[in-house]
């Protein structure tokens, strides 16, 4: 297949399937679109750089590629835009290596039934850290939305010229474009409510602190994971889950594993993990320093040094946006369960519990709360988990 304008890469989807990585919930500013050329309809994926515009198409052992610069411009023939697609997806790491050694069957049955193809993605820290400071209580969609305002509002568009191009295309802000405090009130009339304030804080301190944030936060891929953990949690807005993520997805710390109440129930219904002292009848038990850490070390010991990646592969396996693909769903969601969220003050976990009914108030103070913690612990709810994991049994 030859596309006009495009650069074909061999790659075959075992190793990168563009559908499931850029869906799955780690970065939230691709678009997709429908091209239609020879009567034929195909998805085009585009990321809008600093300086270009990213589109990407692929069959099933090629991807295929080219980059859109702004008027008065021309596409650099020195290889950059080859460079960033190999580094962005991490074309180097061979799936089929680190996830052969990996003797789970829990995990090689998820893998089996995607086929492959899902991999970390190696992004730019700031973007994903906003990005993840988003996150808080939130669901992939409106995660998406929200760094598209980010956009459009405090970034000014590439003008391109071409057919097929009508949309703008904004950049991801810098951290100085976010610092002033009259961010706060503008996001909040955006609608992104508490989050507002640890957008507009992050962005600020960062700025005082480091004369380039965005070098600063690419300097934490040289420094361990703890170090580089804890320079993190400093950042308001950054909770334990949200770090993890950051370690994992754009720091190079491949070992990481983010735990959530999603992955606490993948390790509670299908790894036997059990917490002493875990109140009877709870089908899964409450997000704390010490189960995080616990089961964080229990997948490392299962999984190796890329633990984080194959915990990607589970992660997307039970997202519903993916269920197309053969995804072993573990839950039934609520419209806004996938969360990649933060610690949640203790008025906005009560406003929750008296929007949905359910009590949340013995929760203690900081806890990682995502939608699930509302779920009810009745015999009829854990009847029902316990029938939906069962299909996650390999």
């Amino acid at each position: 297949m030859l596309l006009p304008g495009f650069r074909p890469l061999h790659v075959p989807i075992v190793q990168l399937n563009l559908e499931l990585v850029l869906k799955c919930g780690q970065s939230f500013r691709w678009r997709v679109v429908q091209v239609v050329e020879n009567d034929l309809s195909s998805p085009e994926w585009r990321l809008t750089l600093h300086d270009r515009v990213i589109c990407l198409r692929q069959n099933s052992d090629t991807l295929f590629y080219r980059a859109l610069f702004p008027l008065g411009t021309h596409e650099l023939e020195d290889g950059s835009t080859l460079a960033w697609i190999r580094d962005y997806f991490q074309l180097d790491v061979d799936l089929d290596n680190i996830f052969s050694s990996i003797e789970d069957p829990i995990f090689k049955r998820a893998t089996s039934l995607f086929g492959g193809g899902i991999r970390i993605l190696r992004q730019d820290p700031w973007e994903n850290l906003i990005s993840f400071v988003c996150s808080s209580n939130n669901n992939i969609s409106r995660i998406t939305s929200m760094v598209q305002n980010l956009c459009t509002h405090f970034s000014s568009p590439l003008v391109l010229d071409s057919l097929n191009i009508v949309e703008p295309h904004c950049p991801f802000p810098p951290p100085h474009s976010l610092s002033n405090p009259s961010v706060d009130g503008i996001l909040r009339n955006l609608g992104f409510g508490y989050r507002a304030k640890y957008i507009q804080q992050t962005a600020s301190i960062l700025c005082q602190v480091h004369e380039d944030p965005q070098q600063w936060l690419l300097s934490l891929r040289t420094k361990s994971t703890d170090e580089a953990r804890e320079e993190l949690l400093k950042l308001p807005g950054v909770g334990p889950k949200v770090a993890d993520c950051i370690l994992l997805m754009s720091c190079d710390k491949p070992e990481v594993v983010p735990i959530d109440t999603h992955m606490l129930q993948i390790a509670t219904k299908h790894y036997n993990f059990r917490l002493p002292g875990n109140l009877k009848g709870k089908a899964v038990p409450a997000i704390t320093p010490k189960s995080r850490d616990e089961v964080s070390l229990m997948f490392q010991k299962k999984w190796g040094a890329h633990a984080g990646w194959a915990h990607g592969v589970l992660f997307a396996a039970d997202l519903k946006s993916l269920a197309a693909h053969g995804g072993i769903r573990t839950s039934s969601p609520s419209p806004s369960r996938v969360s990649r969220g933060v610690d949640v003050p203790k008025k906005e976990r009560e406003t929750v519990s008296r929007i949905s009914g359910s009590s949340i108030s013995s929760s203690p103070p900081g806890e990682l709360y995502t939608d699930e913690t509302v779920r009810g612990d009745s015999l009829a709810e854990r009847i029902k988990l316990r029938r939906r994991y069962s299909r996650f049994k390999p």
